[in-house]
């Protein structure tokens, strides 16, 4: 399947690629860890492959932004079940909130998808279940005004990529490769087994 360290990588950066710009992809929700070994789904919105950065949507007020806020290490799990491939990544996250890429980021969603801002903090305690938003907002879009008090509660989480760590399933034996960033911005691979 991939004979060269150099094809890999570039497998994993195109894959990355698509899992941002696909909701498809079987990439497109990984599984983030926190320092705090804490893990969640999250949907992957961009990738930047000029500086291996991911870029994830939060809420500000949620548990993971705090994690992050106190120790940036974070991991990625991202797996492809039809092509077998998965993926672990490690690196520094950092939460944004405010800026032109988190309001870039803002301007680019939808009032569907920013009114998930406007309830509860992620966490918070309920009484019965409760999607956490306004009665109001169920299943509604809110116009313009309505949805600009969640502006304050969203923010990003980014991933700039350290270590990769790919794995090729296949029964005639699994392969391995990993690769961690080098001096200036370089990446250095190798072969390891499974």
């Amino acid at each position: 399947m991939f004979e060269t360290l150099d094809e890999i990588r570039s497998d994993c950066a195109n894959r990355l690629i698509r899992a941002a710009r696909d909701r498809h992809s079987p990439m497109h929700t990984p599984v983030i860890v926190t320092a705090d070994v804490d893990a969640r789904v999250m949907v992957l919105r961009a990738f930047d492959m000029a500086t291996w950065t991911l870029r994830l949507h939060t809420d500000i007020r949620a548990p993971k932004a705090h994690a992050v806020a106190a120790d940036g290490r974070v991991a990625v799990l991202l797996y492809d079940k039809g092509a077998k491939i998965q993926m672990r990544l490690r690196g520094t996250g950092r939460i944004e909130a405010q800026g032109p890429v988190a309001d870039a980021a803002w301007a680019a969603s939808t009032n569907f998808a920013r009114r998930c801002y406007l309830g509860e903090g992620p966490g918070a305690a309920s009484d019965g279940p409760t999607s956490g938003l306004p009665p109001e907002f169920e299943g509604v879009e809110p116009d313009d005004a309505q949805i600009i008090p969640a502006r304050e509660n969203f923010a990003m989480l980014l991933i700039e990529i350290a270590e990769i760590d790919w794995l090729y399933l296949a029964h005639t034996g699994h392969v391995r490769a990993q690769f961690s960033r080098g001096a200036e911005d370089g990446w250095e691979g190798r072969w390891v087994a499974p």
